[in-house]
């Protein structure tokens, strides 16, 4: 069982989900993106997703767009996201590299689950592959024994939710509604009934995102599902131009109130 598996399962008989957090590697800085995954974890975030900026996104909204910007601009490439997983590695939370699939089809598919492999990572989220077409990353990922998490979302059909499931490693990343990255005022109403079809497809752990950037959706994501992702709400914090120790400070007090939220879902049987 991987890393990432153990982690859910455990949080899983502790009565709570697991909090999953997003940064981008080389945002605002490489160095201050290594200090808000450690902040991250610092507070309460259980799992790691490391995004690799990408000039042409497809799922990433605004906020999300913004960030990446300002990481590409200061020169961030493919290679980094080893560099801060290396970094990150081994305090406590499995960490996950999230990318489109054209960066590691042009980094190379072997080479790059060998490197993530080496910096003591433990897979890799492709929002952008289906498991029909990603034979080379699979046979690559089972290798270095790293996990795939692939995606579903409310449109996928009960076949593309099975072979989903089937592929999987890790986790499936269930996206609470159609659409891109961002802060919502609800979480997708077809999100809870995604997660139980996609359990009765023959996944083993099923994680949600998309939407959430409050705590009480937090403690309702976190009553029905294995995992919370949660991406442009720690990344919001980070933007601006004031001093880093207070936006990552404010960062940490989002991370402490989503936690928070996760932890009481199951324990209320109750959003809020």
């Amino acid at each position: 069982m991987s890393a990432t598996a153990q982690t859910i399962d455990r949080l899983k008989v502790d009565g709570r989900g697991a909090l999953i957090g997003y940064l981008p590697v080389g945002f605002p800085t490489f160095d201050q993106s290594v200090a808000a995954v450690l902040g991250l974890i610092d507070a309460g975030a259980d799992i790691i997703e490391i995004g690799i900026p990408y000039s042409d996104p497809v799922m990433d909204g605004a906020t999300i767009q913004e960030a990446v910007d300002v990481a590409l601009s200061g020169g961030t490439r493919v290679r980094d996201v080893f560099r801060l997983v290396e970094a990150v590695a081994g305090r406590g939370a499995p960490i996950l590299a999230m990318t489109y699939f054209n960066p590691v089809l042009r980094y190379g598919v072997d080479a790059f689950a060998r490197d993530l492999a080496a910096a003591g990572g433990a897979g890799l989220i492709t929002p952008d592959l289906v498991p029909e077409e990603a034979g080379e990353w699979i046979a690559a990922a089972d290798a270095f024994d790293l996990d795939k998490v692939f995606l579903v979302a409310p449109s996928s059909s009960p076949a593309r939710l099975a072979s989903t499931s089937l592929a999987s490693r890790g986790f499936v990343y269930a996206a609470s509604t159609m659409g891109v990255t961002g802060e919502r005022a609800t979480v997708g109403l077809r999100a809870e009934q995604l997660v139980a079809d996609t359990r009765a497809a023959g996944a083993e752990r099923v994680c949600v995102g998309l939407g959430v950037s409050q705590p009480e959706q937090a403690a309702e994501v976190g009553r029905y599902a294995d995992g919370v992702i949660v991406g442009s709400a720690f990344v919001r914090p980070l933007l601006g131009d004031g001093p880093f120790s207070d936006r990552l400070a404010a960062m940490q007090e989002v991370a402490a109130g989503l936690a928070a939220g996760v932890g009481r879902a199951r324990s209320t049987g109750q959003p809020g």
